[in-house]
């Protein structure tokens, strides 16, 4: 088996799939990709770039999402540990097809590895980057909110607790999630707050983890086949709109956030999308 030369140790532990995929040559700077994993990511935040977090702009908010490589991308790291009960992996763009990994998608599986081989330089330098932003954002007249699961389910709780509460008391930095782990404990929503990924799939051990979240009070965010068919109820709490930003921890904690399937999602038959 050929070893590949990089500064990951686990590189090498990774899938065929995602090697030979770094064997193609990049059009930005006619290198094969895999020279980008003997360099560290200059940047682990994405800010602005997504469509709908641009819309919390309206509500005073800038918004920072982590995307790492979803579900078990790699082969041997699963960052999302219940994607499988609640079927979601099938769904994943990352693990649809056989064909090679964009550029986007290895930015984002090297951003894994930093976070597998090298944790607390990762989070050193995540902590020195909301900072930077969160002070910019103030500066412009933003607050700033921070995704850290934007394709993952990691619990950052255990990880970086002490650092997002300074953080939130320092410079008003807001962290949310979604997350399909109903037993997540967190001290303080106005630091860390989560909102439970509903699905309807047929497992027992999915539907387990939904009864947790009811019980524990958790919002819920829940995705109907049609913008048209959102109910005004759901599983006997109100439906608030949840597509016109996707700053959670302003909606009422125990109500179902209503979202549209789009693209692809319109013709899921799993069970995650509820007609």
């Amino acid at each position: 088996m050929m070893k590949y030369k990089t500064i990951y140790p686990s590189f090498n532990t990774c899938n065929d799939r995602i090697k030979e995929s770094t064997q193609l040559i990049n059009n930005r700077n006619h290198k094969p990709f895999i020279t980008m994993f003997n360099d560290f990511p200059s940047k682990l935040l994405s800010i602005d770039l997504d469509a709908k977090t641009i819309k919390g702009n309206k509500k005073g908010y800038k918004t920072g999402i982590l995307y790492l490589a979803p579900a078990n991308t790699l082969g041997f790291f699963n960052a999302c540990p219940n994607a499988k009960i609640a079927q979601c992996d099938k769904a994943c763009l990352y693990t649809a097809g056989r064909g090679r990994f964009t550029s986007v998608e290895l930015s984002r599986i090297r951003k894994t590895l930093y976070w597998i081989d090298y944790q607390k330089q990762f989070l050193n330098q995540l902590y020195n980057e909301i900072v930077r932003e969160s002070i910019k954002a103030k500066q412009n007249g933003y607050k700033f909110a921070v995704r850290l699961n934007g394709t993952s389910d990691i619990r950052f709780e255990n990880y970086f607790w002490d650092s997002m509460v300074e953080l939130n008391q320092l410079y008003d930095v807001q962290f949310y999630d979604y997350t399909k782990i109903a037993n997540r404990k967190i001290e303080n929503n106005k630091v860390y707050d989560l909102t439970f990924s509903y699905s309807g799939v047929e497992s027992l051990q999915y539907k387990q983890q939904i009864k947790k979240a009811i019980d524990n009070g958790m919002r819920l965010a829940t995705v109907f086949r049609f913008k048209n068919n959102i109910p005004k109820y759901f599983l006997n709490r109100k439906v608030v709109a949840g597509d016109e930003t996707d700053l959670r921890f302003l909606d009422p904690i125990n109500s179902v956030v209503g979202l549209y399937a789009k693209g692809m999602a319109i013709t899921d038959t799993s069970g995650f999308v509820i007609d």
